[in-house]
C-alpha cells in the first residue's frame, strides 16, 4: 500500500462566463489510494464522441487558438447558458483508458492488481496518472498492450447494451445508424456471433463495402436514391422493430419508423387507421447531427422515441449481468471488441488546434487515441 501522493499532468476543460472554452494541462496530485482503489499510470485513452462533449463543450473548433499554455475556443451564441452548470470549473476529461497499476489500496483485491495492466472508466483519463475504484476496473489478459485495452468500456458495452436491450424489450432484430464506426463494426461481429439479424445504415458507398467485408448481410446507404426501398426490404427480411440512432438530428429517426411501419404492412392483419399494432422503437444514443430531430407522423400510433445511455442501462441490468458483459469484453478483446485508431496524440497534441480539427470531425476511420505518457 502506498501512502504517498503521485504527481500527474492532467487535461482540464473550463467554460468561462465570457463565452470561451479554455483547455489546459495542469499539474495535479493523485492522492494515496483508498482500500479498494488503485492508481494507474495511464498509457492510452480514446477520444470518443462522448469525450468531445466534455472536452470542447460545443466550442467552435475553427476559432481555436493556442497561447501561453492554453487553447481557447469560442462558444456559439447561446451555448454558454447550456453550460451553466460547469461555468468556471476545470473539468477532467477522458471517460476510459488503460495502463499499469502503480499503487494500490490495502485490500487484498487491490493489492492483487499491482503491476497488472487494467482498463478503467473513472473519467479524467487524459492524465499521466489516475485513481480508480476496483468496480471501475477491468483486468485484461496478461501481455495485453494498454493501447489494445484502451476502449474496453464505452463502445463494447454500448454495443452489447443494444443487443441486451433488444432482448429485454421483446424485439428480435435491430437497426443501427452510423454503422461503419468502431462501435458499429463491433456490433456486426456481436450479431454474427449471437445469431441476431442486424440492419446497418451507413452514409457512403465505401462504408457499405466495409461492412459487407466484415460479413454484414444488410447494409443500406442513406445517401442512395433507393435508400427507403432498400431499408423497407431489409426490415421485411429481418423483422427489426428497434433501432439505435447515433446521428440524433434530422429526419433519419422518423424515416426509420416509417420504414418499419411499411415493412409491417404486409405482415398480416386488417387495415387500421391507427397503423400496425407492432411497437416500433427508436433510441437516440448520439448526436453526430446537432440539428433538431424532425418527426413526420407517418407510422401509426405504436411507436416510441427515447434516449439511451450506457450508465443507466448498466444500472438497470444490475451488477451481476454487468459483470458478465464486461467479462465477455475481456475474453474477446482482440476479436469482437478490437479497436483501431487513425492517430495517437500526446496530451499536448490534444490541445494543438491543427490536431483538434481532425479528431473533432468524428469521421468514420478517424478515431484518435491519447497517449498521456507521450506520443
Amino acid at each position: 500500500m502506498s501512502d504517498a501522493s503521485i504527481p500527474a499532468r492532467a487535461l482540464r476543460s473550463t467554460v468561462t462566463d465570457g463565452g470561451e472554452v479554455v483547455l489546459t494541462i495542469d499539474e495535479v496530485e493523485v492522492g494515496p489510494p483508498g482500500p479498494n482503489e488503485v492508481v494507474l499510470r495511464v498509457e492510452a485513452s480514446p477520444i470518443n464522441p462522448s469525450d468531445l462533449g466534455m472536452l470542447l463543450a460545443g466550442g467552435d473548433v475553427a476559432t481555436a487558438s493556442a497561447a501561453d499554455g492554453a487553447t481557447r475556443l469560442r462558444l456559439p451564441d447561446g451555448a454558454t447558458a447550456a453550460a451553466a452548470g460547469r461555468l468556471g470549473q476545470p473539468m477532467p476529461v477522458g471517460n476510459e483508458g488503460a495502463g499499469e497499476v502503480v499503487a494500490a489500496g490495502g485490500s487484498e483485491e487491490a493489492q492483487a492488481l499491482l503491476g497488472r495492466i487494467v482498463a478503467a472508466v473513472p473519467g479524467g483519463m487524459y492524465a499521466t496518472n489516475r485513481a480508480a475504484s476496483l468496480d471501475q476496473c477491468l483486468v485484461v489478459p496478461d501481455g495485453t498492450d494498454p493501447r489494445d485495452a484502451a476502449s474496453c468500456f464505452v463502445n463494447p458495452l454500448t454495443a452489447l447494451g443494444m443487443t441486451e436491450t433488444m432482448r429485454r424489450e421483446g424485439h428480435t432484430a435491430l437497426v443501427h445508424t452510423a454503422a461503419a464506426s468502431n462501435l458499429g463494426q463491433m456490433l456486426v461481429r456481436i450479431c454474427a456471433d449471437d445469431g441476431i439479424e442486424l440492419v446497418n445504415i451507413v452514409r457512403r458507398p465505401a462504408q457499405v463495402e466495409l461492412l459487407r467485408s466484415l460479413g454484414a448481410s444488410y447494409v443500406v446507404d442513406s445517401s442512395s436514391d433507393d435508400f427507403r426501398h432498400e431499408l423497407v426490404e431489409a426490415l421485411r427480411a429481418t423483422g427489426a422493430t428497434i433501432a439505435f440512432d447515433a446521428t440524433g438530428g434530422g429526419e433519419l429517426a422518423s424515416n426509420i419508423l416509417s420504414a418499419m411501419e411499411a415493412a409491417q404492412a404486409g405482415a398480416g392483419g386488417g387495415y387500421s387507421r391507427y397503423g400496425s399494432t407492432t411497437h416500433k422503437q427508436v433510441y437516440i444514443y448520439g448526436g453526430l447531427d446537432r440539428s433538431p430531430t424532425v418527426l413526420h407522423r407517418s407510422y401509426g400510433m405504436a411507436w416510441s422515441i427515447g434516449g439511451w445511455l450506457l450508465t443507466p442501462f448498466l444500472m438497470a441490468v444490475g451488477r451481476e449481468r454487468g459483470a458478465e458483459l464486461r467479462q465477455r469484453v475481456a475474453d474477446e478483446l482482440h476479436t469482437t471488441f478490437a479497436s483501431s485508431y487513425a492517430e495517437t496524440l500526446s496530451l499536448d497534441q490534444v490541445l494543438d488546434p491543427a490536431h483538434m480539427a481532425d479528431y473533432a470531425r468524428m469521421a468514420t476511420g478517424a478515431k484518435a487515441l491519447v497517449t498521456p505518457q507521450g506520443s
